[in-house]
């Protein structure tokens, strides 16, 4: 299967209901039918429900190049985990992708580096594509988020490394002190830190693309051009007018050949 130009992810997090997670699932499987860049597979998208809507997210795009995936996994195979979600079960519910090292997961839940390495092991494991997301805490140099960032990778694949597992990371770039801010980190930074994450050396049989995330909305991945791989997408993307905007401006910039 050829690789997608761009890849542009939506968590829901815990916005939607039910119900809300449904319809806003079917607007975007008929997004997905009608726009050639998705049925072309120029742009890759995927979308990260809560785990008790994705039996039925599946079966809203079955038939439809949408990926879906987890908002997080259990670093444990099986077992007395109490509320968990194993990686083995999302596998088995169809999703292919699973979000581990949320700056949120990390603060509120306190996730540490070695339980985001057991995780993002746990999900190559069973085949799953890890969208982890790295990034620092407080603005400084596009250099020390570099640096900090590294550390952070090669933290979190380390349990993959001792494995000798393989796969593809979506290696999500979120500086912290910029989700849920008004606007996204400045354009200069986010070019400058990924285009040097893009450039991380990683491990035999490990691949990694650097989407952005961070208040990413409607009109920044023409902004970043080919420095960054995609957009992690929150809020702004719960509206799927803004949704197909943003999709729009990825297949203008990808027929560009600007990736």
């Amino acid at each position: 299967m050829t690789q997608p130009v761009i890849w542009l992810g939506v968590s829901l997090k815990m916005y939607f209901g039910y119900q809300q997670t449904l319809q806003w699932c079917r607007e975007v499987a008929a997004l997905a039918r009608q726009h050639p860049a998705i049925q072309q597979g120029e742009i890759g998208l995927f979308i990260l429900p809560s785990f008790p809507a994705i039996p039925a997210v599946a079966e809203i795009f079955h038939g439809t190049p949408v990926r879906f995936g987890g908002q997080n996994i259990c670093q444990a195979e099986n077992g007395a985990w109490t509320g968990e979600v194993s990686a083995s079960t999302l596998q088995e519910l169809g999703g292919t992708l699973a979000e581990i090292g949320h700056a949120e997961r990390r603060r509120y839940f306190n996730e540490d580096a070695t339980q985001i390495a057991a995780k993002v092991a746990q999900a190559l494991t069973h085949g799953l594509t890890p969208v982890l997301c790295i990034g620092e805490a407080m603005p400084g140099s596009p250099q020390q988020a570099i640096a900090l960032c590294e550390q952070q990778f090669a933290e979190a694949l380390a349990q993959a490394v001792a494995q000798q597992l393989q796969g593809e990371i979506l290696f999500a770039y979120e500086p912290q002190w910029a989700i849920g801010a008004p606007q996204p980190a400045p354009d200069s930074y986010i070019r400058a830190v990924c285009a040097g994450l893009q450039q991380l050396a990683t491990p035999p049989g490990i691949s990694h693309r650097v989407i952005y995330g961070g208040s990413a909305g409607p009109g920044l991945i023409q902004r970043l051009g080919g420095d960054v791989d995609g957009l992690f997408l929150g809020r702004f993307a719960h509206d799927t007018a803004a949704l197909k905007r943003i999709i729009d401006e990825a297949s203008t910039l990808a027929q560009a050949g600007a990736l």
